[in-house]
């Protein structure tokens, strides 16, 4: 038995039109960015940041290149200088590719101290090239910028507690997680 093609065309057209009429009545799956905003989830991972220690005023990075040799994409670069009394490392600078950046987390998973965080801000953009290369200073404002927004007293990433790990095998700053305090302390540097 052969169909013809008019009736082919009469089912396909049909069966569009009872699709179209199903979803007609649902919600709608769009949203209208920018005017209604999406709720971002804390697990989000979007712009860069350099945490701040809220006693010394100064970013929490020790240079110890973990995450710059980590990073799949090579997007950061770290210069630090060793201090020849203590022989500790001091950072001098820290260079942070956003374009090359492909937001793995891998960096601030690797991160002894919980110096650098994926905030959970997307919504920035640059006119040129340079506008999305992160610098210290830049990294720092950004971090000021998200706990300026921030509503709770502590900040703490679910990415600065190491899964999958066993307690005895995790280094001791990741243990019980690291939180900073943001709310009653002096941020500025």
């Amino acid at each position: 038995m052969r169909l013809s093609p008019t009736y082919l065309l009469f089912k396909d057209l049909v069966t569009g039109l009872l699709i179209t009429l199903r979803t007609f009545f649902r919600k709608p799956v769009t949203v209208r960015y920018p005017h209604e905003k999406v709720q971002v989830f804390p697990s989000f991972r979007g712009r860069h940041a350099m945490v701040v220690d809220p006693e010394t005023g100064k970013p929490r990075c020790v240079a110890c290149l973990k995450c710059s040799v980590v990073c799949p994409s090579r997007c950061i670069k770290i210069e630090y200088e060793v201090d020849e009394k203590t022989g500790e490392r001091r950072l001098r600078e820290y260079i942070l590719e956003a374009l090359r950046c492909v937001y793995c987390g891998y960096c601030e998973e690797v991160c002894p101290v919980g110096a650098i965080v994926l905030t959970e801000w997307f919504e920035y953009s640059g006119r040129c090239r340079e506008d999305l290369i992160f610098n210290l200073e830049k990294l720092v404002q950004n971090w000021k910028e998200h706990v300026a927004k921030w509503d709770k007293e502590f900040y703490e990433n679910k990415y600065w507690v190491l899964k999958g790990v066993p307690l005895k095998l995790k280094p001791a700053p990741r243990r019980m997680g690291l939180v900073v305090k943001i709310k009653g302390v002096k941020v500025d540097g």
